[in-house]
């Protein structure tokens, strides 16, 4: 299968569980979202510059680097035919710890059977990231405890918006939770008092550490 890959890079990674952590990030052209806070608009673009490259291909760029954190992320990685293909390739080296960021608008069923499966770090989209109708909604009754869920919120309303989505499919209780502020848009410290008065034992607040390290739109990092 050919793949069409507009960046593979190693960095740290900058959210989800395993922030903080050498990676190596692998990037899929295409998205089939557009969010209003959207920060890799030019990978979605349909002329975007990319390598194809094969599931064989990926696994060798992956080891060259010699680390075992493997990011897949795009746009959404989830709409490249036979991703399915890339992952099961993954899977048969033990070493690797895969995670896949996906908008939470695909269904991650069909994948849930692969032996030795990647971790699905799944976004829910708030409504303000204007996309919420988009929301495949099965994805979060099928979480399991090696997945996440994370909510970036730009404002208080979608503070609640996560609340209800957070309650209404016990998530704390299922998979690693995530609050995350839309750079720019939200002050961290309202997340936090948001956090403690509604006693969210189970949910972590998350800043986009790349963003502190590097110029925020700086690519490849």
């Amino acid at each position: 299968m050919i793949f069409r890959v507009v960046e593979i890079f190693a960095s740290i990674n900058g959210e989800s569980r395993r922030a903080g952590a050498p990676a190596v990030f692998v990037r899929l052209a295409g998205c089939n979202v557009r969010c209003t806070y959207c920060d890799t608009l030019w990978a979605l673009e349909p002329n975007v510059a990319f390598t194809p490259m094969t599931e064989d291909d990926i696994y060798d760029k992956i080891l060259s680097y010699g680390i075992t954190n493997v990011t897949i992320t795009g746009g959404e990685p989830l709409i490249s035919k036979g991703i399915d293909l890339l992952f099961k390739k993954l899977s048969e080296d033990e070493r690797l710890y895969v995670e896949v960021e996906t908008n939470g608008s695909i269904p991650i069923k069909p994948y849930l059977g692969i032996k030795n499966r990647p971790s699905f770090t799944l976004d829910y989209k708030l409504p303000g990231s204007g996309v919420e109708r988009t929301m495949c909604m099965e994805n979060f009754a099928l979480c399991e405890s090696m997945d996440t869920v994370k909510f970036v919120c730009s404002d208080e309303a979608d503070l609640q918006r996560a609340l209800e989505i957070i309650r209404q499919y016990h998530l704390d209780e299922r998979c690693a939770v995530y609050l995350s502020p839309v750079w720019g848009r939200i002050n961290p410290q309202i997340m936090v008092e948001f956090m403690l008065e509604n006693r969210l034992n189970g949910v972590k607040l998350q800043l986009q550490l790349h963003k502190f390290i590097w110029d925020p739109d700086k690519r490849g990092v």
